[in-house]
């Protein structure tokens, strides 16, 4: 790299000072000294089933510790096949071992015998750790005490049979167990790591517990896109008889107050509607106790027929057949369809003859909602262009409920029509 005139050569290696921080960063993890605090607690674990086994006694030989090791399996096989067994473990590894990041660790009862198995597996494998992690660290950790110290005494220090010889001239005992103290300390940062992977793999979610939790979660992806295509439709088309109705207003105020005076009266009925809306999709996001307005159906067409009229445009209406074989959830759809239509309407063609048909027949309801398109002054009268999400989620309506929908000219009209089968609902 060149700075004023001098080239310098800049190393991508790191730094001694970055290296020595690495490789001392898990020593002063506070995950580190928990994980520690987990092998501590199976090790007690293991201690206590032994202290109570009838008949295990040793002198510490290489017998009595293999027999550690053994006594407690069969013990902690039967309690890990409690199907609570899981939940309390992993309540337990999620805070030792896993702090801040918990999401891989199950903490729900046992569902399956493999889940059953696992956890026993689990329970066996966290105690012999806590023997083969901990006890080891720490025998060489005091040990170390004892090396460091032996060379400030005359005589020496013996520690678990190993003996240390004083006076100044064993120094070199002294960086010696330094080092011993710090690999017994990385040894217990691999124990922790290993029992933090055992726990992954033994304690976290089965195959059927992520398939479930996939599913709540498209749940919940579709049940916020269903409330995006709610506010888009239901506010969208406050909006659009607003703006009509202000300009429409605005304009005729000082010549036509009675006009002016009901378009107000409109602004203020579509902007309550509006808050209404806006207030029942809230309540249903923040998941509150209280129950939301019910939504309307295809039986409330009249009152947003009247609504569309005080922005001008004359809309009629026909229902053939009998709306109440309609399903709730079909009419719900239905309703926010021709909503939607009337927008855009309003957005592209301004104030202009609407035809809205609702035909129930036995196996599906047929939605029909056509404007005049041949005025050239249609075009220029509308609120403005939109993005085309109104028409892609009146598609994706129809589509959820398995029907079907269309939009485009049609005989000298624009028409928006949709097909929703009965059948599905039911």
């Amino acid at each position: 790299m060149q700075d004023g005139g001098v080239f310098r050569i800049v190393s991508s290696r790191s730094s001694p000072r970055a290296r020595l921080r690495r490789l001392a960063g898990p020593l002063v993890t506070a995950a580190t000294y928990t994980r520690g605090f987990h092998l501590f607690t199976g090790l007690l674990l293991g201690v206590a089933i032994a202290m109570v086994y009838p008949g295990l006694e040793g002198d510490g030989g290489l017998g009595y510790r293999v027999a550690l090791l053994a006594v407690p399996v069969p013990i902690l096989t039967a309690f890990g096949l409690i199907a609570e067994a899981r939940r309390f473990e992993g309540f337990q590894a999620r805070l030792l071992l896993r702090p801040g990041d918990e999401s891989d660790i199950a903490v729900t009862r046992s569902q399956t015998w493999p889940d059953r198995w696992r956890t026993a597996l689990w329970l066996v494998l966290r105690v012999e750790l806590g023997w083969l992690g901990l006890a080891p660290a720490a025998s060489a950790i005091f040990t170390a005490v004892a090396m460091i110290g032996s060379p400030a005494t005359d005589d020496g220090l013996v520690f678990d049979g190993a003996s240390f010889p004083g006076g100044a001239a064993h120094w070199w005992l002294v960086p010696l167990g330094l080092a011993v103290i710090l690999a017994a300390l990385s040894y217990l940062v691999g124990a922790g790591l290993l029992l933090t992977v055992l726990a992954k793999r033994l304690l976290g979610p089965s195959a059927s517990e992520k398939l479930a939790a996939l599913e709540r979660r498209t749940e919940q992806l579709l049940e916020h896109n269903r409330l995006a295509r709610e506010l888009h439709d239901s506010i969208g088309h406050a909006l659009s008889v607003t703006v009509l109705q202000a300009g429409a207003a605005r304009q005729l105020l000082d010549t036509d107050p009675a006009f002016a005076d009901r378009a107000l009266d409109a602004i203020e009925v579509t902007g309550r509607q509006a808050l209404e809306d806006l207030e029942r999709m809230l309540l249903l996001l923040r998941d509150a106790p209280e129950p939301a307005a019910p939504r309307p159906g295809l039986a409330e067409l009249k009152v947003l027929a009247d609504t569309t009229r005080g922005a001008g445009a004359s809309v009629e209406v026909r229902v053939l057949g009998s709306l109440d074989a309609v399903p709730a959830v079909i009419s719900r759809e239905g309703y926010r369809i021709v909503q939607e239509s009337l927008t855009n309407v309003l957005r592209h063609a301004g104030p202009v003859p609407v035809e809205v048909t609702v035909a129930v027949h036995d196996h599906e309801v047929e939605l029909t909602v056509r404007n005049d398109t041949s005025s050239a002054e249609a075009g220029r009268r509308g609120t403005g262009g939109g993005s085309g999400s109104g028409l892609r989620g009146i598609r994706e309506r129809a589509a959820l409920l398995g029907g079907e929908a269309t939009a485009g000219p049609h005989d000298g009209y624009w028409r928006v029509h949709a097909r929703l089968p009965l059948r599905w609902a039911s």
